[in-house]
C-alpha cells in the first residue's frame, strides 16, 4: 500500500564527510576526473584551515532537515517525510529519491537550502531529481525559490541590524560601514539566458537593508569557480580594496546567498576576505548564518506547504 505522506526532498551542495572523503568530493565536483595532486592540496588545506582535520560540516545541513521536519510537523502533523539529497556526497538526490519511493511514497516536494534560482546550481538539482522520481513513480513537484519570504526577510533582517550595531561599537561612532551582500559567482553566460538569479540577489539584498535601516550597501561576489570562462565580479577581494580606497573603516559581510556555515563562508570569508580586509586597515565583520532559525525553517515548511497544497490532495 502506498505511503499516504508527502516526501520533501530537502537538497543542498554537500560536504564530504571526513577529511579522508574530500578526494571522493572533488572527483564528483569535476564529473569523474580525479583532482590533481595540487589542486587536492589546495582544497585539503583549506578544510584543515576551517575544521582542524574534525569534520562538523556534514552536521550543519543534518540539522537543518531536521530542523525542517519539525517545522512539518509543527504545521501539519504526520504529513511530511523530510529525506535528504546532495548533489555532490552522500547521500546523492537520486539516493533521495529511492528512499522515499522505497518507503512507499507517491508524492513529493523538492526544496534546495539556497533561497535564489538559477538554472546553474537550483534548476541542476531539480532536473535530477525529477529524472529520478519519473523512473520510480513518483510525482515531484519542484519549489524553484523562496527568496523574497517574509520570513526569510525578517531573519535576515535581524542579522544584519544586529551585526551592523556591533561593528559600530568597534569602529567607532560617526565612521561610515559599508554593508556587503554576496553570494556563491556564476559563469556569466548565465546573463545571455536572461537566468533570474542575479536579479532575485539584488531583490533581497535591497529588500534586506531597507528593513534593516541600512542605506549605504552593495552587492559583491565570491566564491568563483577558477575555470577558463569569465565569472560574474567584482569578487569580494577587489570590492574590499576598493571600499577601503574610498576610505571605510567598517564593512559588514552580508552573504545572503548561502544558508549555514561551510567553506564558502568559513574559509572564502572568515579567513581569506578577513586576511584581506586586515591588511588593508579595515575592520570586517559577518553576519551569522541562518542554520536553524526558527524562522527560517518556518520559510522552507511554509514553501513546502504551499507547494503541495497547490498540487497534492
Amino acid at each position: 500500500m502506498a505511503n499516504a505522506k508527502i516526501g520533501v526532498l530537502v537538497m543542498s551542495y554537500g560536504t564530504p564527510e571526513s577529511m579522508d572523503g574530500i578526494e571522493e568530493y572533488y572527483t564528483h565536483i569535476r564529473r569523474g576526473h580525479a583532482p590533481t595532486p595540487e589542486q587536492l592540496a589546495e582544497l585539503t588545506a583549506r578544510y584543515d584551515a576551517v575544521v582542524g582535520g574534525v569534520f562538523p560540516l556534514r552536521e550543519n545541513t543534518n540539522r537543518q532537515a531536521e530542523g525542517l521536519q519539525e517545522a512539518l510537523d509543527a504545521a501539519a502533523p504526520g504529513r511530511y517525510s523530510v529525506y535528504q539529497g546532495l548533489k555532490h556526497a552522500r547521500p546523492y538526490i537520486e539516493d533521495g529519491v529511492e528512499a522515499m519511493a522505497a518507503a512507499g511514497i507517491k508524492q513529493a516536494v523538492g526544496i534546495v537550502l539556497a533561497p535564489h534560482y538559477s538554472t546553474m546550481s537550483v534548476g541542476s538539482y531539480m532536473s535530477r531529481a525529477q529524472e529520478k522520481a519519473e523512473q520510480l513513480g513518483v510525482a515531484f513537484r519542484a519549489i524553484e525559490s523562496y527568496h523574497l519570504h517574509p520570513k526569510l526577510v525578517e531573519a535576515l533582517v535581524k542579522r544584519v541590524r544586529d551585526a551592523h550595531a556591533e561593528l559600530a561599537g568597534l569602529t567607532g561612532e560617526g565612521q561610515p560601514i559599508k554593508v556587503l551582500f554576496s553570494a556563491h559567482s556564476l559563469p556569466v553566460r548565465i546573463r545571455e539566458a536572461n537566468d533570474p538569479y542575479e536579479q532575485q540577489l539584488l531583490d533581497t539584498s535591497s529588500l534586506v537593508a531597507e528593513g534593516a535601516g541600512v542605506t549605504d550597501w552593495g552587492f559583491t561576489w565570491q566564491s568563483a569557480g577558477r575555470t577558463r570562462e569569465p565569472w560574474l565580479g567584482p569578487d569580494i577581494l577587489e570590492t574590499l580594496k576598493e571600499t577601503a580606497e574610498a576610505g571605510y573603516k567598517g564593512v559588514l559581510s552580508a552573504p545572503i546567498g548561502f544558508v549555514s556555515e561551510h567553506l564558502e563562508v568559513l574559509y572564502d570569508i572568515d579567513i581569506e576576505a578577513q586576511a584581506a580586509a586586515k591588511e588593508l586597515g579595515v575592520r570586517l565583520v559577518r553576519i551569522d548564518m541562518l542554520g536553524t532559525d526558527p524562522l527560517y525553517m518556518e520559510t522552507l515548511a511554509d514553501s513546502i506547504e504551499q507547494a503541495s497544497r497547490a498540487v497534492y490532495v
